[in-house]
């Protein structure tokens, strides 16, 4: 045998067990993929997790009630928010034109009625000092030519054309002084101590809720950017504006009592009264602004969130039920009814507000005479789903 047949011979040898091994490999392949033969379906069972099983001996642990009724104005909740009651909303400017050289206060700080807020350097002050003295100056020198006229006159040494001429420049020059020293008091300026600087003070009582000048900057009505320098609030009686869907708008009117509570501080209730239900509806949302006004007790801040709850005029029937008998659970409200055998199933309902004798209002989910469980979260501790 030549040497190139030994080598033809050897290589078919060669691919023949290769192909044997791939054989052999996919086969074992196949058996460990399952491809070959997928497994069957398994059906996992799964609990009704709304149901809770309790031992009979046990039952006697867990009393049940029949809910009640009640008759009760039906309420309505709304969302608001915090704001100032314009009408107390001053704001503070400084009539004279300049520039700031000393500010007292800023946003946010409380302040008094009368209270030295900021101090403007003003040639408008200068101006109206200088105004103030000529006058004074013209108003002596007529007088004076006027006295001098009325002698001459009795001595028929002027006509009384003459005389009434002089009376005339006597009474120009006092009304030009009375407008001179009503400038300075518009400056709130005193005449008797001259000076460029002008000081304004807080016109009421109240909280800093705007400022719109720094040091140095330019004040005054025609100067600066914005005519009004602070504003001040009085905030003893602030406004909740409310988003009232139309559908519930027929439920209000003006007038109404309102209880309000506050996010920040959940055991305090406040009262109010509607002052005004918005004429136009938000296009998007299908709302009205609808206007409460709270006396304010020191705790409630600009744009702070809060819930107004609202009392209809007519009564309707609702189910109450012990307040131990409604389970809290993220976020939600649940019940327990008999549903036979030792079960019990889990039913949420929307509570309502708080009755004596430890009872609850339900709005919605079960009606009167309705089984439930005494103690709800006793059965949820002890229960096997």
């Amino acid at each position: 045998m030549t040497h190139f047949s030994q080598r033809l011979a050897s290589l078919k040898s060669v691919t023949a067990i290769g192909a044997v091994l791939v054989l052999a490999l996919a086969g074992c392949k196949s058996k460990e993929d399952g491809s070959a033969a997928p497994p069957s379906a398994k059906v996992v069972e799964v609990s009704n997790m709304s149901l809770i099983t309790i031992p009979a001996a046990d039952a006697a642990k867990f009393p049940i009630v029949t809910a009640g009724k009640i008759e009760a104005p039906a309420e309505l909740t709304a969302t608001g928010t915090v704001f100032p009651d314009v009408s107390r909303e001053v704001p503070v400017i400084s009539l004279a034109n300049g520039r700031v050289v000393d500010i007292k206060t800023r946003l946010d700080d409380n302040v008094k009625k009368g209270q030295l807020l900021f101090s403007v350097q003003s040639p408008d002050v200068t101006t109206a000092f200088d105004t103030y003295l000529k006058a004074v100056n013209d108003e002596q020198l007529a007088n004076k030519a006027y006295i001098r006229a009325e002698d001459l006159f009795k001595h028929g040494v002027i006509s009384q054309a003459m005389l009434e001429q002089a009376e005339d420049a006597e009474k120009d020059a006092k009304a030009d002084l009375e407008a001179a020293d009503a400038q300075l008091k518009i400056y709130g300026l005193d005449k008797a101590h001259p000076s460029s600087v002008v000081h304004v003070y807080a016109p009421i009582s109240g909280v800093i809720v705007g400022q719109n000048v720094t040091n140095a900057a330019a004040a005054g009505v025609t100067l600066s950017g914005s005519a009004t320098a602070f504003t001040v609030a009085d905030l003893t009686t602030v406004w909740i504006l409310c988003d009232v869907f139309e559908n519930d708008i027929p439920k209000l009117q003006l007038g109404q009592e309102a209880r309000i509570k506050i996010d920040a501080y959940p055991g305090r209730i406040l009262k109010g009264r509607i002052n005004d239900i918005g004429p136009v509806l938000d296009p998007s949302l299908r709302t009205a602004k609808v206007r409460i006004e709270v006396q304010n007790p020191g705790i409630l801040k600009l744009g702070m969130f809060v819930s107004a709850t609202f009392s209809s005029l007519k009564k309707q029937t609702f189910t109450v039920v012990p307040a131990d008998a409604v389970l809290h659970l993220h976020d939600r409200e649940w019940v327990y009814v008999p549903a036979g055998d030792n079960q019990f199933k889990r039913t949420e309902v929307r509570g309502g507000s708080m009755l004596e004798g430890n009872r609850q209002q339900i709005l919605s989910g079960i009606e009167p005479g309705t089984q439930v469980v005494t103690n709800a979260l006793l059965l949820e501790t002890a229960g096997t789903q």
